[in-house]
């Protein structure tokens, strides 16, 4: 019996030690050369299983040939509900009832699951994994393109990780980064700029120690850097190169913006970069192969619903970009990001997420028209997802904006919408937490807010209810899509490990 109680004693211990270190945060032991490592063999394994099965089935091994090109897009946030929506969202817009409809990659041939988590966060930060995704290591949150063993916000000297970037510069290919967020924001910056903190867009975020360290902000990274190895940069966030007796951000009174015209061109605005644009289709090989910026706003570029015209869409900054990148007999390596799915989702705003998603899907389906896809790889993924959903059992081509509607008992659309508990109709689209919330502080009868006042659930700045009451809506940890076309594209299948993608591209180049 004594036995009998101390066994008991003992497992009930064990079964307390085991609670009590599930409340620990757990720290993974690989080094940036482990993650690098393991990625790189993933790939590898992938490739000899491709090889095998092939030749089990007397097949030629296709799209044997390396990648000439490659173009890389990223939807920042664009989780799966996100493609969901917007393919119904885009559908319903063209007279369809929308599910039915397909995105333009969503028609790529392969597609794959990507894990999104950072080394310190399950829920992950856009730093760390685009730095994932450019780097081929997994890295902490708010850190830009560095090793997993930097503490954010430290500056110490750290090993700055190689980009694809810089591997296609490399190989002489030529680069660009094209984005509607501020070319200094986390996911562009990752291209070409290392930091251990990516508020680091400017002098103005950096402590006087960090300074005195020797560390340098990201807009300064990418105007001095004399081995730069992007040559176009478009986007927003001219605030962060100009001083603040200029109207912009920078405490050093510096103008990088004057800087970069010592080595490069700069635009900001449509007509001058459509000028460029053409200017580059006449000048000689010394002016083409000068660098290329534009800012074409103070900080991100506006929704696409509302861009003004001297701001371009990303198809016309891509356009351009395109231009000069294939005047290159060796190829090209070009960086694409949808910024603004992202700041859509963390508003709490459906609309506005949805419609910089079509944006997105217009982009790619010029793309196709443009490149030669036996030797261009083009990849289509979401660095991270957010927590819109979608349900409440609305019926078959219900407004992917409105009020659920949902069959009545033979099959046929109710007339009125459906009602919660409270007796309030509701929307199939929501958020599990941001400022949408009801709560008992909600002010009634403001823009934005649920009282007396509200609810066009179609207007540009409907907040969609959410469950938790934040400031802002939060990043979704699932995993995101990944669909690829072109020469190796036959490597995305299954579920990956982010950094692995970095990889695959650079397998394929």
């Amino acid at each position: 019996m004594r036995k009998f109680i101390k066994l008991s004693l003992l497992s009930s211990l064990i079964v307390l030690l085991i609670a009590c270190a599930a409340d620990l945060p757990v720290q993974d032991s690989k080094t940036s050369k482990q993650w690098f490592q393991q990625g790189h063999d993933a790939v590898v394994n992938r490739e000899r299983l491709l090889i095998q099965q092939q030749k089990k089935l007397n097949q030629d091994i296709q799209s044997s040939a390396k990648a000439k090109n490659i173009i890389f897009v990223v939807g920042d946030g664009m989780g799966v509900s996100t493609l969901t929506a917007a393919r119904i969202f885009v559908g319903q817009q063209q007279g369809l009832l929308g599910e039915e409809f397909a995105l333009s990659f969503e028609q790529f041939p392969h597609s794959a699951l990507v894990k999104t988590y950072n080394v310190d966060l399950q829920t992950p930060d856009s730093a760390g994994t685009m730095s994932a995704l450019m780097t081929g290591v997994k890295t902490n949150e708010g850190v830009i393109s560095l090793p997993e063993s930097t503490v954010r916000g430290q500056c110490n000297p750290q090993h700055a990780l190689p980009t694809l970037i810089d591997y296609a510069k490399a190989k002489g290919k030529s680069t660009a980064m094209v984005t509607t967020a501020r070319v200094t924001h986390a996911t562009p910056a990752t291209t070409y700029a290392h930091s251990s903190d990516r508020n680091w867009e400017s002098d103005n975020a950096m402590s006087q120690q960090a300074k005195d360290q020797g560390c340098e902000d990201i807009a300064s990274q990418f105007v001095n850097s004399k081995t730069s190895s992007l040559d176009i940069l478009f986007g927003g966030g001219r605030r962060h190169f100009l001083p603040k007796a200029l109207g912009g951000k920078r405490l050093d009174e510096k103008n990088l913006i004057k800087q970069w015209q010592k080595k490069g061109h700069y635009v900001d605005s449509s007509s001058a970069l459509l000028s460029l644009g053409q200017q580059a289709m006449i000048e000689d090989e010394a002016q083409i192969n000068k660098p290329w910026l534009g800012l074409f706003s103070f900080s991100h570029m506006d929704y696409a619903y509302q861009r003004p015209p001297e701001q371009p869409s990303l198809q016309q900054m891509t356009e351009v970009a395109l231009q000069r990148l294939k005047k290159n007999p060796e190829g090209f390596a070009l960086v694409i990001e949808a910024g603004r799915i992202d700041h859509g989702h963390h508003a709490g705003m459906a609309y506005k997420a949805l419609t910089e998603t079509q944006e997105l899907h217009e982009t790619v389906a010029w793309l196709l028209t443009q490149v030669d896809l036996e030797e261009t790889l083009i990849v289509v993924t979401a660095d991270h997802s957010h927590t819109l959903t979608l349900g409440g059992y609305p019926t078959r081509g219900n407004p992917i904006l409105g009020e659920v509607k949902g069959n009545d008992s033979e099959g046929y659309p109710e007339s009125s919408p459906s009602l919660d508990q409270n007796w309030q109709p509701y929307t199939s689209l929501s958020y599990r937490d941001g400022p949408g919330a009801i709560t008992s502080n909600s002010k009634e009868n403001e823009e934005d807010e649920r009282g007396d006042k509200v609810l066009d659930v179609y207007a540009p700045n409907y907040k969609q209810v959410a469950l938790v009451p934040m400031d802002y809506e939060t990043h979704g940890g699932e995993d995101v899509a990944l669909y690829a076309i072109g020469p190796w594209s036959q490597l995305f299948s299954g579920t990956l490990e982010q950094h692995w993608i970095f990889h695959a591209l650079k397998y394929a180049m």
